[in-house]
């Protein structure tokens, strides 16, 4: 077993080799020997069930693992009747398209708590998930893990401690881990093997070891503010947080992520920086 790394959406460097559409992303990672994708669906789920398939069946031919990221629009927490709704759709859509993909996770972000007090908000967000796992099992939109994601701004909903409460409500919801967003709105931690080995601890204890083992991760270097996050950058760039000690936890541990790279414009460059360096720690491709 072996970590994998790919990246989220398409880079740069597929549009500038004279590719075009997201079905020619499989071949395209397979030839730099990456092997994950996730499909961006942040502005809406807008992908055709022609076009879906076409991407899955390629990814299952060079061997990429698919994910989905889900809408920005997704608010849990929200008091507003329509954006509920809206919401929920926002998941059966992404749960749908995941399906005719072949894709076997789905990226999320929970939102923000709004004017409710964060508590509450959280409250009110678990109750509403709770409602989403119930349609989506009704509607046979099951088998397909949902995954909420640490956040970078002090005012949304989704640190550490959030994400795993919201994991506890069924065994088809699991983190996706971002470490660029976790030193964002920490102002600058996760730069040690030490912090990064203590997300992998805390997961495993509340979650079990399986899921410490084999978590999404999504990583990047983020530049910050007061505020959280302000804007994702390339590992040619200054910020933080550095690579290497995550990879060296990994490593070490015997961890095998699914490792998302989320640089701007660079993504899948750097997830195969990644990538080398971690085989290179474990003596080679395992």
């Amino acid at each position: 077993m072996s970590a994998i790394f790919g990246p989220a959406g398409n880079p740069e460097a597929f549009y500038e080799s004279g590719k075009k559409a997201s079905v020619e992303m499989p071949a395209w990672l397979a030839d730099l020997n990456l092997s994950a994708y996730e499909y961006q669906c942040s502005r809406g789920v807008h992908v055709r069930e022609e076009t879906a398939r076409a991407i899955g069946l390629k990814a299952a031919q060079y061997g990429i693992s698919l994910s989905i990221h889900a809408p920005y629009f997704i608010s849990l927490a929200t008091e507003d009747e329509k954006i509920a709704a809206n919401t929920q759709n926002h998941f059966l859509k992404a749960l749908t398209a995941a399906s005719w993909m072949g894709a076997d996770r789905i990226v999320f972000h929970i939102g923000g708590p709004g004017k409710q007090e964060r508590k509450a908000a959280m409250a009110r967000a678990q109750r509403a998930f709770a409602a989403i796992l119930e349609l989506a099992e009704k509607r046979g939109l099951t088998g397909i893990y949902l995954l909420p994601e640490t956040m970078g701004k002090q005012n949304q909903l989704g640190n550490l401690a959030e994400v795993l409460a919201i994991c506890k409500l069924s065994k088809w919801v699991i983190p996706a881990i971002d470490f660029g967003h976790l030193h964002a709105v920490t102002g600058g931690a996760y730069t040690s093997r030490a912090e990064f080995a203590a997300v992998f601890e805390q997961v495993g204890e509340e979650l079990g070891a399986d899921v410490a083992g084999n978590l999404h991760i999504h990583f990047s270097k983020i530049e910050f503010t007061k505020a959280g996050e302000r804007r994702h950058w390339t590992f040619a760039d200054v910020y933080g947080p550095p690579y290497e000690p995550l990879m060296e936890v990994c490593a070490e541990q015997g961890y095998t992520p699914r490792v998302i790279c989320e640089s701007a414009g660079t993504q899948a460059l750097d997830a195969k920086t990644m990538q080398d360096f971690y085989w290179s720690l474990r003596g080679g491709r395992a």
